[in-house]
């Protein structure tokens, strides 16, 4: 964590155990949440989702991190840490995506002796970071892991079965209501892993160029590599000798369509594609592959992890 960073925090938890000392006196007790519902803070959209999902009618859910923003350098306000506080179930990914921020620096500073805190990835089977040819992460996530895990159908299902488990045993009079809608969305969740596993099965083309480099459990379980513009933690920049190399690797693996997220800058891809088409003379084209950071294009997180399987196809596949 930087200096700046540092002082950010500090200034946050000043103000927040002021706002707290103010609600105290003036004796303001109003719940964030509708009486009679679980209220869960969740870190971001995905997990917003799957708790939306399972939790239906019974849950009051919120949203840390605005939808579609940057999750490694976004920062708590005052009133984001009051809901915390309130919280009866805190979601997080874990995997270091929410550290240090969030358990090293806004945890301490708060009362959960009443909250249940869910790590969704714990017990997991995670990824080392930093797999790309052309990956050296400055600002490592803590542990040392991929935290991309909620773009992998398979890896979102185990995490979605641990928020209903939790839901269960927070609210177990409506475990049946619960249940039921944990059954439709991990069958969700299962038909698009099989139809990754089986639609890509026949892959013409082993390698991807994206625009982050964020799909590590994508490539580890359906069998492909990616090479990233953009680290794993997206804080470093490119240098200009990376940019080259993927130039290089393209022109020799005969590679032209480069993956972009829409919620992340395109400046370096389509650097990348002028160069690219410059000393080639052939097309290269630009797909989206989403982060599901948020809904985008009219589409929500099942939908956005059905397109990427599309772009995946088109750019693995033979025509």
């Amino acid at each position: 964590m930087n200096s700046r960073q540092l002082i950010f925090l500090l200034g946050v938890a000043l103000a927040f155990s002021a706002a707290l000392a103010a609600i105290y006196i003036l004796g303001d007790r109003q719940p964030q949440v509708q009486e009679g519902k679980i209220g869960v803070v969740a870190t971001f959209y995905p997990l917003a989702y799957m708790t939306q999902e399972i939790g239906g009618d019974h849950v009051s859910v919120r949203v840390l991190i605005p939808y579609n923003t940057e999750v490694h350098s976004w920062q708590p306000s005052v009133s984001d840490m009051v809901a915390l506080t309130k919280a009866d179930l805190i979601v997080l990914n874990g995997a270091g995506l929410e550290e240090p921020w969030f358990k090293e620096n806004v945890m301490p500073s708060l009362n959960l002796s009443k909250t249940v805190v869910l790590d969704t990835t714990e017990g997991l089977e995670l990824l080392a970071q930093g797999g790309g040819a052309y990956e050296e992460d400055d600002h490592a996530h803590t542990g040392g892991h991929d935290p991309h895990t909620w773009i992998s159908p398979y890896m979102a299902e185990k995490q979605a079965e641990r928020i209903y488990s939790a839901l269960v045993e927070l609210d177990p009079a409506h475990s049946e209501y619960y249940g039921a809608r944990w059954e439709s969305l991990k069958a969700s969740l299962s038909s698009l892993d099989a139809r990754y596993q089986q639609e890509l099965a026949n892959k013409s083309r082993n390698e991807i160029i994206t625009s982050h480099g964020a799909y590590g459990y994508l490539c580890s379980r359906y069998g492909f590599e990616q090479h990233s513009v953009i680290d794993l933690s997206a804080d470093k920049q490119p240098s200009v000798q990376d940019l080259r190399a993927l130039v290089d690797l393209m022109v020799g693996h005969n590679i032209s369509i480069l993956y972009l997220d829409p919620t992340y800058s395109a400046s370096y891809t389509y650097a990348l594609k002028s160069e690219l088409e410059r000393q080639t003379g052939m097309r290269v084209e630009i797909l989206k592959l989403y982060l599901a950071l948020g809904p985008i294009d009219g589409k929500d997180y099942l939908e956005q992890l059905a397109s990427n399987l599309e772009s995946l196809k088109y750019g693995l596949l033979d025509d």
